[in-house]
Parts: structure tokens; sequence; C-alpha cells
């Protein structure tokens, strides 16, 4: 395991930062340090020898005393530095996480990487605290004040340096060892915490269901034994930590007492000035505490450090598609086309759509319709940009998607998803958009408006997590309300009206008619007939690929695919 990977520099600004000023204050430390040594013996010295009286002696105590305070400061500038760079650190690497899988589309956080996202961003990345904290000061002092402080008592008394240098490797080589060991603790606890989240997101979410069939005992049992793993896991890293950290002390005490034994022999024979050999013995441990530390605070990071590993792997393997490219072309006028789109579906074996060809004309309604597991969603999933198409291509003004820059194709599309996003806040911050004329009329158009009426603070009636307070047709309703007080070149809506009553689904009809009579192009996933018939196109789907385009009333009048589908939901009442 790196002590300090040049990854985190790259991917993080604060720890450049950060690792800058460490190496200032590292130098400072140093000199301070040897300054407080020097000083001491500056003073003690003389007045053991009888060459000075207290007096003469206030002077090098004085500097002494000036390095030792100075030191504390420096040292509470570090760790308070150090909190804050940990955070923003953190924070930068979350944001990337965040960006990268959002790059990456459905198709990568579908590949079992979702839960172990969740995890890494909101528990795993805070153990990195305490590596900026305690590890890396104490890893950049190693390098910096174990070297300077040896070259000064070279310049001293190279035998004590000798001696020095002897017993210096043996603290590293343990370190080494130790780490490997310390490495595969860390990364097994960090997958241990991934399943243990994983299982208890898979409860939470089918806790209702579970208890309903009464089988929530057998998951029970499984969050149990998972969390004894993760228990045992990170007792053996505790372990390890506490004997190398033992260890560690016992070789830096061994290694300065056996250079206090080689001062103190020469010291009786008149080998070595008293001043030589007392800043000797009080620089010593200053060489070797850096090393000391470097190894008891690595195994306390350890969990942090693997954390990132599993960061940068994300990171490294981003697929960098969605800036960068073809200015966007504007899609109130630019015709989309799909030639010969084949896309093979997270999760599914089947190819759906295939060989897909269609054409989406601007400023009118398309309507995608056909059975379930056709290829609708994922078809609209794939004009968005979050899945790739693993044959064909979809253009936008005769430009293929993957050239375009995706972040500026975003800015002109409002999308409704089955299952809208609603984030923890007011009604009005999930909106985005401040009250007026527009949110009113697109509220009133949905239904909305009737909603917000019966909420206790209207507007500004609170939220909880996706969309705890509102219904599962609330939160259609809203997020229609979004998309069409956005007004964006193009809309899609994928099912607008799964949740909705009758009366709420003729509000979104007209809505979606007079977005296509006032310039904006409408790629409508649907099913029911009342979304459907007024299209100025359907395409209908069958086994994942086109089976017939045109109005409700010429693939009406052709009773192939488009009136099966009709008649038996009308035969349905659906």
């Amino acid at each position: 395991m790196k002590p300090l990977d040049p990854r985190l520099l790259a991917y993080a600004r604060s720890a450049r930062g950060y690792t800058m000023f460490l190496v200032a204050t590292g130098l400072t430390l140093t000199v301070l340090t040897v300054v407080q040594c020097m000083g001491v013996s500056g003073a003690v010295s003389p007045l053991v020898d009888g060459e000075a009286d207290l007096a003469g002696a206030l002077p090098a105590l004085a500097a002494a005393a000036v390095a030792f305070a100075a030191r504390a400061g420096v040292v509470y500038l570090q760790e308070a530095y150090g909190h804050r760079a940990a955070l923003r650190t953190i924070s930068d690497l979350r944001t990337q996480v965040l960006r990268t899988a959002g790059d990456r589309g459905q198709r990568w956080l579908s590949e079992g990487r979702t839960s172990s996202t969740v995890t890494l961003v909101t528990e795993a990345l805070d153990d990195l605290e305490p590596y900026f904290v305690r590890f890396l000061p104490q890893f950049v002092l190693a390098c910096l004040a174990t070297p300077l402080t040896l070259l000064v008592i070279l310049w001293l008394d190279w035998i004590s340096a000798i001696a020095i240098l002897v017993c210096i490797p043996l603290i590293p080589v343990f370190m080494v060892l130790v780490g490997r060991m310390t490495q595969s603790y860390a990364e097994g606890r960090l997958a241990a915490m991934q399943r243990l989240s994983d299982q208890l997101l898979d409860l939470l979410a089918g806790l209702t269901t579970l208890k309903a069939l009464g089988r929530e005992a057998s998951p029970k049992r499984r969050v149990r034994e998972l969390g004894d793993d993760y228990a045992a896991k990170t007792m053996n890293t505790l372990y390890v930590a506490f004997l190398s950290g033992a260890v560690l002390e016992f070789l830096a005490t061994l290694s300065t007492a056996l250079v206090a034994v080689e001062v103190g022999l020469r010291l009786a024979n008149g080998d070595v000035s008293l001043f030589t050999g007392l800043t000797i013995i009080m620089l010593t441990p200053e060489a070797l505490r850096p090393l000391r530390e470097v190894g008891s605070q690595f195994h306390a990071s350890s969990d942090g450090v693997s954390a990132a590993r599993a960061t940068f792997e994300i990171l490294d393997g981003a697929a960098r598609t969605s800036a960068g490219g073809a200015e966007a072309p504007d899609l109130s006028s630019a015709v989309i086309e799909f030639r010969d789109v084949c896309v093979q579906a997270p999760g599914r074996a089947t190819v759906a759509p295939s060989h897909l060809s269609a054409r989406i004309e601007p400023g009118k309604v398309t309507v995608l319709r056909g059975p379930s597991g056709s290829g609708k969603s994922t078809a609209v999933s794939t004009l968005l940009g979050l899945l790739e198409p693993t044959g064909g291509r979809v253009t936008v003004g005769g430009v293929p998607m993957d050239a375009i820059d995706r972040e500026a194709l975003w800015r002109q599309i409002s999308w409704v998803p089955q299952r809208p996003a609603i984030v923890p806040g007011t009604v009005l911050e999930n909106v985005g958009f401040p009250p007026g004329p527009e949110l009113r009329r697109a509220a009133a158009l949905t239904g909305f408006d009737e909603v917000v009426a019966r909420m206790p603070n209207g507007w500004d009636s609170r939220l909880g997590h996706a969309g705890v307070g509102l219904s599962v047709g609330q939160r259609q309703r809203l997020a229609l309300t979004r998309a069409l007080v956005a007004a964006r070149p193009l809309v899609l809506l994928d099912e607008p009206s799964a949740h909705l009553d009758a009366i709420s689904e003729r509000h979104v009809s007209a809505a979606v008619r007079e977005l296509a009579d006032t310039g904006h192009t409408v790629v409508v996933v649907a099913h029911r007939l009342s979304t459907v018939k007024h299209a100025d196109q359907i395409v209908v789907f069958e086994g994942g690929r086109v089976a017939e385009v045109g109005t409700h009333k010429s693939l009406t009048s052709k009773r192939g695919k488009y009136f099966e589908l009709v008649k038996n939901q009308l035969e349905l009442g659906s």
C-alpha cells in the first residue's frame, strides 16, 4: 500500500495544497527541533562544566523555550489545517465519484455497483480523515526531519550518526512487512462493510413485503451474520495495529537506548563534549519519532487508504464522454434519428430495442408504444446518453450522440422518468422555479395545484427522502410540473400518466399537446389510449423491433399490432 498515492494529488486539489503546506511546516519543525535541543544543551553544559552561571545560560534557555512554543503552534496549525484539508478532499472525491457514476451511466451502475458506490461515498471515505490528520504529517516529517536531523548529528559526531544509521532500517523494514498484512485486512473490512450495507438496503426496501409474507427472519439472520463478519475483520485490523504499534515502540526505544549508551560511554572517557553528547541524546529520539509515528498511525488510517484506492479505481476507469464534445445542436429544430440501434440493457440477456430505426421530428409528439420489456424506456435512456448503444447510433441534427457535449445537450432536455427524483426539501425547491404565472399554469395543467393547496404550508411544505409526504401519483404530478415549467426544447416523458387518475390523465394529455403546439419536441412512452391517440407519430415496438409507425387513425385502420394493443386495452377497460 502506497503511503502517498500520486492519484490523491491528481484528483484532489486540496490534497496538493495540504502536501505543500506539510513540506513547509515539516522543514520549520525540523529547524525548531534542532534549535530547541541545542538551546537546552547550550544552557545545561556550561552550568555543569562550571563555565557559566545561570544568567549566562538564560539566552540559550530562552531560545529553547521560544523554539518549543513555536513547535507547539506549528503542530496545532498542522492539525487544524489537516481537518479542513481532509474534509475538502473527501468532498472533492465524493463529487468526482458521483459525477463519474453519472458519466458512465445506467449500465455501469446496474452492474452491482450502486450499493457499493453509495457505501463508498457515504461512509468509507470518512476514514480518510485520520490519514490526513495523523499519518500524512508524520510521513512528510519522516521524509524531511529524519534525514536532516541525521545530517546535524553527523556534523556533530560521525560515530553517533553511524550508530543511528545501523538502527534506523529496522523500523521501515518492519513497517513494510506489517503494512502488507494491514492492507489485506483493511480491504477485507471495506468489502465486509459494503456487503453489510447491501443487505441492509435490501432489507429496508423490502421490509413491508417480507413482514406481510412472514419471511423477515431470514434476512435478519443474514444481516446478523454479515455484522459479525464485519466486526471480526475490524477486530483483526485493530489487533494488527496494536501489535505493530507495540513492536515499533520497542524498536525505537531500543535504538535510542543503544545510542544513549554509546554516547554515555564516550562522555565518561572524555571522547565527546557534554554539549555534543546532550544534543545527540536529545536529537536521536526526535529523528526516530516520525518513523515510529508513521508506523503506528499508518494502521489507524489504513481503512481510509483502502477507500481511496477503491475511489481511484472508479475514477481511473471513468468514461469521459459527457463533456468536451461537439456543440449540441439546437433541439428546437434538430431531427433526432435512431439508426439501426441495438441495446442490451443492464441485467438483461435480450437485446431491446433491436435494430431500431426511427425519426423524431421537431415540434411534434412522438409516442413509443409496445408491450413491457420491448425496449421503449431503454430507447429513451439511449437518447439521453445514459446508455450506450451496443450497435447502431443515435444522431441529433445529423451529429452522432457520442460526439456531442452531453451536458450542453441535457440543458435542452426535460425528462420525467418512471421514478422521478425528489430530494429532501420544500416542494418549491424540488420544482426548481420561483412562484409565478408559469409555475401556476404548469401546476394547473398537471393538477398539482390541487395537491399544493391541500398541503399545510403550500409550496413551502417540506418533503422527506424520495418524496415522503406525497403519494406515488402526486410525485408524478410534481415531476410533470417541473418538466412543463422548464419548457425546454425536448421533453421526454416515460409513462407520465401511469399513476394518475382519469381526470389528471386528461390534464397531462392536454399539456403534452400544448407543448408540441408551442414548438417543443415531445417523446412519450405511454400505454394509455388517451395519451397515445393525439400523437403526431406512434412508434409501435414488438419483440424489441419497430413493428409499425404512423398516427392513431392510420395504424388503427391497418388492423395490425397497434390495433391489437388498442383492442386489448379497451376490452380490459384500462
